[in-house]
């Protein structure tokens, strides 16, 4: 009986799955470069053999330059597992434009203003001096914003 990652292996291999592997082979080449040059790497994608790599600021842009003539001879003396199905040709890198955003799940209107529905009329039964009187305290607070 096979395990996970055989059954896993079958599939991947598959040709309406090659997606998966050229996503495989970009994820091995993207691990050829630093930790700080991969954090900087928004997404990769081939066209026309190519591949090519969004970065998020031209201080990668520069780094990448300078790392990118070694990994393409390493590349073309030993490819990767991953990567021999797919024919790499070149390797490319720009800088997109478009800015980093924070999602907001949850969009406040702080305009929405509510009427006080209490009317503070209601009758305190504690015996205890302090909390009797801060209830009290509430109680014309909450009448002076009805009258209001």
């Amino acid at each position: 009986m096979k395990n996970s990652a055989q059954i896993l292996n079958s599939i991947q291999h598959r040709p309406q799955f090659s997606k998966l592997s050229k996503f495989r082979c970009i994820k091995k080449i993207q691990s050829l470069f630093s930790p700080a040059l991969q954090r900087m790497i928004k997404f990769a994608y081939f066209k026309n053999d190519i591949l090519f790599f969004v970065l998020n600021h031209p201080g990668a842009k520069q780094e990448f330059d300078n790392n990118i003539q070694s990994i393409k001879s390493a590349l073309k003396f030993v490819a990767p597992e991953e990567c021999m199905d797919i024919s790499v040709t070149d390797i490319k890198a720009f800088v997109t434009n478009k800015p980093v955003g924070k999602i907001t799940l949850f969009k406040t209107d702080s305009k929405e203003i509510y009427k006080e529905r209490a009317t503070g009329n209601f009758t305190i039964d504690i015996k205890d001096e302090k909390l009797n009187s801060l209830v009290k305290s509430i109680q014309n607070i909450i009448k002076a914003k009805n009258d209001s």
